[in-house]
């Protein structure tokens, strides 16, 4: 068989293609199962084309993360209105909705994320950015004590597995997952300044 046929589209338009194909089979593939071939054959280009824009799956696979990696951001961005606790409620309900309607996105990631360096890099630096935006809620931007950092990169380990496993099972309404992690977040909370009474809040 020949190489298929394709359109001429813009250059962001073309990517935009690509990467949509390429997001695609992640979803529904490991990582090592997919082939530049697939994906170019998905997205109905040559091969030749698809390398052009992305020299490796490696890059095409960060470039769909990198998109994903927006979108999220752009909902775990503190507020103006409300009090902290409702501003987290209000965060945690919109980051766990778009998780409810990209939930293979998330599990094939959580799961790519023990072997593959991109997927680890991704969730780690989520994880971060998020650790910064709660502590700095908390803490008024002051440099936390460490029982306080610890307890919550505690929280947001047991988030991920909470959340993949609520993807996975599918048999929990979202509400009352975000109740359970807004619980556990209290009482790692206040664990923490049981643990160490110098712990100061806003």
């Amino acid at each position: 068989m020949g190489e298929p046929a394709y359109t001429r589209l813009g250059v962001d338009e073309r990517r935009r293609q690509l990467l949509d194909a390429g997001a695609q089979l992640f979803t529904e593939h490991a990582f090592e199962e997919i082939s530049m071939r697939q994906i170019a054959d998905a997205a109905g280009v040559s091969k030749p084309l698809l390398y052009h824009y992305f020299p490796s799956k490696s890059e095409l696979f960060t470039a769909a993360l990198a998109e994903k990696a927006e979108e999220l951001r752009a909902l775990i961005e503190p507020g103006d209105e409300g009090a902290p606790v409702e501003q987290l409620t209000a965060r945690l309900d919109a980051y766990l909705a778009w998780i409810e309607q990209n939930s293979q996105v998330w599990s094939k990631l959580m799961q790519s994320a023990a072997s593959l360096p991109e997927a680890r890099v991704f969730v780690e630096g989520f994880r971060e950015q998020t650790m910064r935006l709660v502590l700095g809620e908390l803490t008024g931007h002051r440099e936390p004590r460490p029982m306080l950092r610890n307890a919550i990169q505690g929280w947001l380990g047991f988030m991920d597995a909470a959340i993949l496993d609520w993807t996975q099972a599918k048999d929990l309404p979202r509400e009352k997952l975000r109740d359970l992690l807004l619980a556990v977040f209290g009482g790692v909370i206040i664990a923490a300044q049981q643990a160490d009474p110098e712990i100061r809040l806003r």
